[in-house]
Parts: structure tokens; C-alpha cells; sequence
């Protein structure tokens, strides 16, 4: 029903208007006769057309920001009236004797084109929202960055609540995940029970928008009605987020507000976002999935594929980088080589496979027990080699003693909690004789097999001095 606010001063007029009224019955009238009533109404409700006699058209309204479509009534000065109607720019004009079907065919033009030109203008401003979207979107390839774009512009352009984006993998159905939310861009992987989501089952099986107006009485939310009717939740949309038919990481975009339902062209908007998303989502992911595949494949290149720490290669890259740096500036770098006594005896007793089990646990009980800066790798066979940057002769022996301590406390479940121990070797440039980074492991590798032979189990630092 449209409302309509009736400045009136003519006691023929009113009650012509209240027939009027009476008999349309798809109008809503208020009637003043001040202009202060006049203001007071206009500030606090809202109305689809402004009736005004043509007599009260004086300075004090012509002042007046009047933005509702105006339509007056002159009964008497016609001329007058008229003259006055043009320069206070009202939309249109009755002109005495009124008659029904004249003001009933005007006031349906006035707010109908009211209706088109808001509508029009809605269009307009959702259109260059979306062209926006496509901007940013496109401009990235990262999907947390067009994951919060999305929401954040749907967020400024419909009124809601909350507004985010939610995950859910191919294989277990019973969860999702919020991967973006407007509210915080930090916001990420809460976990979310389907069992408390029934609309979000429902968009995931028929793979079309869900669209609640009433919330407390949808019959699809009443399972979870306890839950929702503490948050005040009253209205929902859930839209897939589809490329080439396809859901893409069953991705939706969820809205939901505690007042008025969505109307049709804000799900219409939801729409259109989510169709112009895909495109770009789908890129995002690709790329990240690219890139994710790369880094595994480097660090694959770079890793023992038995002990999960550095190869040998990787170590000769770093060592020549190191020797380089400590030449330049000065700085000490010391070389430690060690292994694993009487390995041979693990295998020949329990075999190469639990063998195999004994040196991915060493390997990673010293390198949780490493600092950053060093760069700890595989040699080969029972050998492995740890590189100490910035470290003096000094603080790689406490290292190396530090190291041989958790060796020997430690039990290795694999062979019935047995202890093994460690021997090692230390080389250090520059107060050993050292002219180049394989120098250093030669040096490191000599006071190890000194260690051996002196009964192993023990720590030998190169004899070899400048």
C-alpha cells in the first residue's frame, strides 16, 4: 500500500480527498494543515507522494528539500496557483473540479515513475558495483584476497548482518569452513557443523540458491530453530559459487540479516556476484594449486627422501654460499661430521628396514635440537654433516657435546628402547687449514674417522691448524 502525506488547508478538499481514499483503498493518507506538521512528517516517515493545496504554496515551502514526487491541487486563483506550481517544481497538477479517475491516474504515474527511476538507479549503482568486483578480482591471483573482495562489496551494497564465504571438501560432508567474512579479513577456517546449517545441505544437494525469508518459520529451519532464535536471524540467502557447472571447492556465499527478507534484487545481486566470482575464483585457485605443487617439488628437490632433512646437494650449495660470506666478512664457520656408531650391528640385528626407521629418527631428533641458521644434511649411508654459521671453534664443540648429550639420552622405540650414540668430527675456518669449502669436510671428515678409531662415541676436532 502506497503512503501518501496530504498538505491540505480547503475543508471541500479534505473531504473530497477522504472519499477519494476511502473508495481506492490501495492508498495509505496522512493529512496536516501546518508546515510544521508538514516537516515533522517528512523527517520521520517515509512516503511514496505529497499531496498540496495549492494555496499553502508560500516561501516557507518552496524552501523546503522535498525529494517524494509532488503533485498540487488548485481549486481557486488558478492562474496564481499555477504560476506557483512551476516554481516550486511540483511533478504535477490538478486543476478544480477535481474528479477520481484524474488524480488516481496521476498518482499512480508519479510513484510508479518514482519506482522506475529508483529502480534505475539501484541498477545503475549495482552495475558499477559489479564492475568494480570484476576489477579487483581480476586483479589478483590470490583467492583470500578475491574471497574477502567478494564479501566486502556484497557487504557495502545490501544491507546484512554477516556475509561470508564457506568451504566444504569433496569428502567429508559434514562440515564447513569460513574462509572469508567481511566483518574481519583475518577471518579463516572456523569451523562450522552441517548439522546446524540445514541450508547449506540443501544448496550443497539441489546446487541452487537457497533463499529463506522467515527463518523462525521456514520449514526447513525448524530442526535448528533453538539455535538461530537467540541470534535473531530472520532472513538467509546461500548462493553456489559454480564454474562450468561445477561447485568449485564447494564454495558458497551465505548472507543473512535480522530484519526485512531479501528482495528480488538483492538475491539477483547475490547472484550476479557469485557468477562473476567463479571466472576468477577458479583461476586463483589453479594458480595457488600451481604454486603449492612447485614449492612441494622444490623442497623435494632439496630433502633426503628418507630422513626429511637437506640432501647432500642442497648442503653444497649453502656451504658454498657460507665459505663465500665468511671469507668476505670474517666470520668463523665451522663444519661438524657425524654418524651413528655400530650402525652396521642395527641392520645386521633388526634388519634394513628398521635400519632405515633408526635414521630418520636420529635425523630429525638432531635437527629439532639445531638452530635455523644451520643447515643440517644427509652425507650418505649413516653420515650426516651440520653446517654452523657465525659459530667459533668453541661454540661448535658446546654444540657438538650438546647434540651428543640428546643422542645419548634418548631412547629409540624402534629398537626396543635401546640407546645409540654418536661420534663426531669439527673442522673450522679460519683456524683450521682451510682454502676451500671442501677442504672443510675433508678436515671434519678426518677427526670423525680419528673418533672412530679411538674407541667412538666421542668428539675429535681437526689437528690440521693453520
Amino acid at each position: 500500500m502506497s503512503k501518501v502525506l496530504v498538505y491540505h488547508k480547503s475543508k471541500d478538499l479534505k473531504e473530497f480527498l477522504v472519499d477519494f481514499f476511502k473508495k481506492e483503498g490501495e492508498y495509505s493518507p496522512t493529512f496536516v494543515s501546518s508546515i510544521r506538521r508538514l516537516r515533522s512528517s517528512l523527517k520521520n516517515n517515509h512516503f511514496d507522494a505529497l499531496l498540496i493545496d495549492a494555496s499553502l504554496i508560500d516561501a516557507d515551502l518552496k524552501k523546503e528539500d522535498i525529494s517524494i514526487p509532488k503533485i498540487a491541487l488548485i481549486s481557486e486563483n488558478i492562474p496564481h496557483g499555477l504560476k506557483e506550481v512551476v516554481s516550486c517544481n511540483i511533478d504535477c497538477y490538478l486543476i478544480a473540479p477535481f474528479y477520481p479517475e484524474d488524480l488516481q491516474l496521476k498518482l499512480k504515474t508519479v510513484i510508479e515513475r518514482k519506482s522506475w527511476f529508483k529502480r534505475l538507479y539501484s541498477e545503475k549503482k549495482d552495475l558499477e558495483a559489479i564492475v568494480e568486483l570484476t576489477y579487483l578480482i581480476s586483479s589478483t591471483l590470490d583467492p583470500r584476497e578475491i574471497l574477502y573482495f567478494i564479501v566486502k562489496k556484497l557487504s557495502e551494497m545490501i544491507e546484512v548482518t554477516r556475509c561470508s564465504i564457506l568451504s566444504i571438501g569433496f569428502g567429508d560432508k559434514r562440515y564447513a569452513y569460513v574462509v572469508s567474512s567481511f566483518e574481519d579479513p583475518s577471518i579463516r577456517n572456523i569451523k562450522l557443523d552441517l548439522k546446524k546449517y540445514p541450508e547449506i545441505r540443501e544448496a550443497l544437494k539441489t546446487r541452487k540458491p537457497v533463499i529463506i525469508n522467515d527463518a523462525l518459520k521456514h520449514p526447513l529451519m525448524k530442526p535448528v530453530l533453538r539455535f538461530i532464535m537467540p541470534l535473531g536471524i530472520k532472513s538467509i540467502v546461500v548462493i553456489p559459487i559454480i564454474h562450468r557447472d561445477e561447485i568449485i571447492g564447494t564454495l558458497f556465499l551465505r548472507t543473512s540479516r535480522v530484519k526485512n527478507g531479501f528482495n528480488e534484487r538483492e538475491i539477483r545481486l547475490c547472484n550476479a556476484v557469485a557468477n562473476v566470482s567463479a571466472n576468477s575464483l577458479y583461476n586463483a585457485f589453479m594458480f595457488e594449486k600451481l604454486e603449492n605443487e612447485k614449492a612441494r617439488l622444490e623442497k623435494l628437490a632439496i630433502t633426503d627422501y628418507l630422513t626429511g632433512i637437506y640432501n647432500i646437494r642442497y648442503f653444497y650449495h649453502r656451504l658454498e654460499e657460507e665459505f663465500s660470506r665468511a671469507q668476505r666478512y670474517g666470520y668463523p664457520l665451522c663444519c661438524i661430521m657425524l654418524d651413528i656408531d655400530h650402525f652396521k650391528k642395527i641392520n645386521d640385528k633388526y634388519g634394513h628396514r628398521v635400519g632405515d626407521l633408526v635414521l630418520r629418527e636420529f635425523a630429525q631428533l638432531i635437527r629439532r635440537h639445531t638452530r635455523r641458521s644451520d643447515v643440517f644434511a644427509r652425507y650418505g649411508g649413516e653420515e650426516f654433516i651440520l653446517l654452523l654459521p657465525q659459530t667459533s671453534l668453541d661454540g661448535a664443540e658446546k654444540e657438538a657435546k650438546r647434540l651428543s648429550a640428546f643422542v645419548r639420552e634418548h631412547r629409540f622405540k624402534i629398537i626396543g628402547n635401546e640407546k645409540i650414540t654418536t661420534s663426531m668430527g669439527i673442522a673450522c675456518w679460519p683456524v683450521h687449514k682451510v682454502e676451500n669449502p671442501d677442504d672443510l669436510i675433508t678436515l671434519a671428515d678426518n677427526a670423525l674417522f680419528k673418533a672412530k678409531n679411538k674407541g667412538r662415541d666421542r668428539i675429535e676436532i681437526s689437528s690440521t691448524k693453520r
